[in-house]
C-alpha cells in the first residue's frame, strides 16, 4: 500500500509549456512535473529563486496523472514590449520593464498555445529522500501562500482542486478516485466537456506502478524536469504511459 495525494485540475484555460524554440510555445495535453513541482511549491510559498527550497521539493515528490479529456488546442497571437537586453541591468517587475525611454523597447512577436476545458487528476507521492510531508502538501493546496495556476498566471483554476490523501495497492486506484462533478449552468461536467473514448494515464517510477502490468506501457524521457527555476533549466526523466478504455478507467 502507497499513501498518495491526490487532487483535480480544471481550468476553462491551461498550458502545460513544453520545450519553446523561437516564437512558438505550445503546449502537452496534460500536466507534467515541471507545472506539477511549480502548483506544490507556489502553494507552498518556495520562490522561484529558492534553490535550495526547489531542491527540496523536486526531490521529495512522484508523481502520475491522469488525462479525462485535453480540452480543446486554441493559440494566441501573442505581442509584448520589452527593453533591449542591456549588460548589468537587471528588472524585477513589469513596471522596471517599461519605466525606461520608449525608444528602448521592442516589441516581441510569439505564438502561445493553450487547452481549453482540460480535466486532469493528479496524484503525488513521497520519495525515500522526502523531507516533505502528504500533510503538508495537502494544506497547502488547501490553503496556498501564492495564487495558484494552471501553467500561466493567465489560467487559474476554475474548481476547487480538493485534495485528500488516500493510501492505496495501485496508482490507478488513487487516479480513478471520484471527485464532485462539475457543474456547468446546471449541467454535468460529461454533458459539456467533450470526453474522448480513452483516458490517458502517465507516470514515472515502474512500469507496473499504474496497475502492476508492465507489458503495455510506452515510454521515453521527457524533459520536465525543474532543474534550477532562475536559469530555466531542465532535466531529463523516464515516464510511462497508457490510453485505457473510458469504461475501464470508470
Amino acid at each position: 500500500m502507497t499513501d498518495y495525494l491526490i487532487f483535480r485540475l480544471y481550468a476553462p484555460l491551461a498550458s502545460w509549456g513544453e520545450a519553446a524554440v523561437g516564437e512558438t510555445r505550445p503546449t502537452a495535453t496534460y500536466p507534467g512535473k515541471g507545472a506539477v513541482l511549480g502548483l506544490l511549491g507556489a502553494a507552498l510559498g518556495v520562490r522561484r529563486d529558492d534553490d535550495a527550497g526547489q531542491k527540496q521539493l523536486r526531490e521529495s515528490i512522484a508523481m502520475g496523472v491522469k488525462q479525462y479529456t485535453p480540452g480543446m488546442l486554441m493559440r494566441d497571437y501573442h505581442t509584448v514590449q520589452m527593453p533591449a537586453t542591456q549588460s548589468k541591468v537587471s528588472y524585477h517587475t513589469r513596471k522596471e520593464e517599461l519605466s525606461g525611454p520608449r525608444d528602448a523597447l521592442k516589441t516581441i512577436l510569439s505564438s502561445r498555445d493553450y487547452r481549453c476545458d482540460g480535466l486532469w487528476t493528479v496524484a503525488v507521492w513521497l520519495t525515500p529522500a522526502a523531507t516533505l510531508t502528504l500533510s503538508e502538501l495537502e494544506q497547502a493546496l488547501k490553503t496556498p501562500y501564492y495564487p495558484l495556476y494552471l501553467g500561466r498566471k493567465s489560467c487559474p483554476p476554475a474548481a476547487p482542486l480538493a485534495p485528500q490523501r488516500r493510501q492505496c495497492s495501485m496508482l490507478k486506484e488513487a487516479l480513478d478516485m471520484a471527485f464532485p462533478k462539475l457543474a456547468f449552468n446546471g449541467q454535468e461536467d460529461k454533458t459539456v466537456l467533450r470526453f474522448p473514448d480513452e483516458a490517458l494515464y502517465a507516470w514515472e517510477g515502474e512500469a507496473s506502478k499504474l496497475d502492476g502490468n508492465d507489458q503495455t506501457a510506452e515510454y521515453n524521457d521527457v524533459w520536465d524536469l525543474p532543474l534550477n527555476r532562475r536559469r530555466w533549466q531542465f532535466g531529463p526523466r523516464l515516464e510511462f504511459r497508457r490510453a485505457i478504455a473510458a469504461e475501464e478507467a470508470r
